[in-house]
């Protein structure tokens, strides 16, 4: 069943990632942000905006997994768009959420 549906606003989902909590965080491609989302209510309860509107992915590190990691994408811009997003391609960190992400899971193979 669905989820959420993305606002306008928010363009279209992307890479994703669950934090601590066990509540969902999304990469909004051509929105400029990563949205969290409670999967037991389907709201969105947070938004981080970005300086770039192609972000991609996001994943949680650092030593405690209290970082946030965005990448964002530059490909299919013109150099006129990319003159106006100079931070297209760029991976941010963003800190200060208020919320940890988890260890991976690793198997052998």
């Amino acid at each position: 069943k669905p989820l959420y549906r993305l606002e306008k606003e928010e363009q279209m989902p992307d890479g994703m990632c669950i934090d601590a909590e066990g509540k969902l965080w999304v990469a909004c491609i051509d929105g400029g942000r990563v949205i969290r989302i409670d999967p037991e209510t389907g709201k969105r309860i947070q938004t981080v905006r970005l300086p770039t509107p192609r972000i991609t992915s996001c994943c949680f590190g650092g030593k405690d997994y209290s970082e946030m990691y965005v990448t964002s994408a530059y490909d299919g811009l013109d150099e006129t768009t990319l003159a106006k997003e100079p931070h297209a391609g760029e991976i941010f960190k963003i800190t200060g959420l208020g919320v940890k992400g988890i260890p991976q899971n690793f198997y052998a193979a």
